[in-house]
């Protein structure tokens, strides 16, 4: 078996599951109760935190657990906005976010919100002058992720930083799923307030989460309840998730450097390798410091993305078309749409994500193998786009 769909999730590493099983056997004490065993959870949860902090440059205070990715970021989009709502009610964004990012903005819409949605260029990025275009005395919030979850694109956040550092009442969010770990993210020094975090994209459990809160900044609590993690954020906090989590970003973060520079070259092998195969076409920046080091994004117009998953899948090596949250539905990709890509194209994406430790070997046995379907495929490719022109 070959797994290429790091994109979607990670294997965790064997110390992050010794750490939540020990956790679980060990540490079952509530953190909120008053007894020996609860105060034994709170100090092991603060210890976590601590460790989650030093590895992001920030304060354990300003550290929020969340259930994952979709609650990190619907926390800080709806908490900020509502919190806010005395100042502005006018929020920005861009067409290619998560839909965990762009469900909540829709659900401000139904609510009075205005919400700005930022086009994108054919290489995914967004325009800072455009956002500074859009920028309105009413904006309450920006939010931008780092690096898109189909095509790779890493947006400009320092300049987006620098273009609202003398906004003040702008808060900034940025969702970060996909690059911590991955990529250099000094939160303190691109001026981010709210940034979303989530353990299983870089080798922690499944179903746990961080959101970043810069200190000063308030948010409405989503759930109503026993007013856990600074009155922000209710319900028993999972510890044995937590420990796997900071285990797993201390993890991530030692020798990502070398990872990254890993990860390039990869990420060139394959990029090569997807062009040179007949029908298929490398999507995504042209620049490399604008591209994840992680995710080949490529299309193959004329042929449904989910006939090449399925047969690579009898090659037992397993990709993704896009998002996972969205890849059940039969639609075109819409983050392709926004980047100026036709139906066809964008209903052919395909990506192909991978850690750092992928062997050559292993990458060229992908390459074969995407060759000799691409290639069985052709015929039925070409037949289809024979029906469409006629």
């Amino acid at each position: 078996m070959l797994y290429l769909d790091w994109a979607a999730t990670t294997p965790p590493y064997e110390e992050v599951v010794t750490a939540v099983a020990e956790a679980m056997r060990s540490h079952y004490g509530n953190p909120s109760s008053i007894h020996g065993l609860g105060i034994e959870a709170e100090r092991l949860l603060g210890r976590a935190k601590d460790v989650m902090a030093a590895a992001l440059g920030v304060d354990g205070r300003e550290l929020i657990v969340t259930s994952g990715g979709t609650e990190s970021n619907n926390l800080a989009i709806k908490g900020a906005a509502w919190a806010n709502q005395s100042r502005g009610r006018h929020l920005i964004t861009t067409q290619i976010e998560h839909p965990s990012v762009l469900e909540p903005l829709r659900q401000l819409e139904e609510s009075g919100f205005e919400v700005t949605r930022l086009p994108v260029d054919a290489q995914g990025l967004v325009s800072v002058d455009a956002l500074a275009a859009a920028l309105r005395p009413d904006t309450v919030l920006v939010s931008v992720m780092h690096v898109n979850n189909e095509v790779g694109s890493v947006q400009p956040l320092a300049a987006i930083g620098r273009l609202l550092a003398d906004k003040p009442t702008v808060l900034f969010h940025v969702d970060a799923i996909q690059s911590i770990g991955k990529l250099p993210l000094g939160l303190r020094e691109l001026g981010v307030d709210l940034c979303s975090v989530s353990a299983h994209k870089f080798r922690g459990p499944k179903g746990v989460g961080l959101l970043y809160r810069r200190e000063g900044v308030r948010l409405v609590p989503q759930l109503a309840g026993g007013g856990q993690e600074q009155g922000v954020r209710s319900g028993t906090e999972n510890v044995p998730l937590v420990v796997g989590m900071a285990k797993a970003l201390r993890l991530a973060m030692q020798g990502r450097e070398s990872r990254t520079e890993a990860a390039y070259r990869l990420r060139r092998r394959l990029a090569a390798g997807i062009a040179a195969i007949p029908g298929l076409a490398v999507s995504g920046p042209d620049q490399e410091d604008c591209h994840a080091p992680h995710i080949v994004h490529f299309t193959y117009p004329g042929m449904k993305a989910e006939v090449v998953v399925h047969a690579l899948e009898q090659h037992g090596m397993y990709i993704s078309t896009k998002s996972a949250c969205a890849s059940g539905e039969d639609q075109p990709s819409a983050v392709l749409l926004a980047m100026g890509y036709s139906g066809a194209q964008a209903a052919s994406g395909l990506r192909v994500s991978f850690p750092a430790e992928l062997p050559e070997a292993e990458a060229d046995r992908f390459l074969a193998a995407l060759a000799q379907v691409a290639e069985q495929l052709a015929p039925a490719r070409r037949e289809q786009h024979g029906r469409r022109r006629r």
